[in-house]
């Protein structure tokens, strides 16, 4: 059922337990697992844009480094991207080129309606957009954030 497994991470707790899940799911299937994280460069102010481009790409490395360590732990290797621009243009540019069957993102903390409701997440807009499910894992204990 599921040969392409996507985990698209922020390096959030939200994506670590989004991507606990994807692993789970390729482990399952026998399914190959990719992992994407995209550098935003929507936002930023002009003259600090170089610095904050470098530090996500930072947190970037880190957050594949973690996944890959994660999914190393169950014997599953993982191909990491790491691509620059909109985050939901980048993921459903990766998603088609790579023949991916079902997205895993972290819902970053907020309740499930409210990221339905805010017009621009990038999990709302993956889910108009994409042909293949999207998964939006919250934080485990979500309670304790409230």
């Amino acid at each position: 059922m599921y040969q392409t497994v996507l985990v698209a991470t922020d390096g959030s707790d939200c994506a670590a337990a989004a991507a606990t899940h994807a692993i789970d799911l390729a482990a399952r299937y026998d399914a190959a697992l990719h992992a994407l994280y995209v550098v935003d460069r929507t936002y930023g102010a002009m003259g600090e844009f170089d610095v904050v481009v470098e530090r996500q790409e930072d947190q970037g490395e880190e957050a594949l480094e973690s996944i890959e360590a994660a999914a190393g732990d169950r014997g599953i290797e993982v191909e990491l991207a790491l691509r620059r621009g909109k985050p939901f243009e980048e993921i459903l540019g990766y998603v088609e080129h790579n023949d991916v069957d079902v997205v895993f993102v972290g819902a970053t903390g907020r309740t499930a309606m409210e990221r339905f409701v805010h017009a621009g997440s990038t999990t709302e807009r993956l889910v108009r957009r994409t042909t293949v499910p999207v998964v939006a894992v919250p934080l485990p204990d979500r309670r304790q954030f409230e």
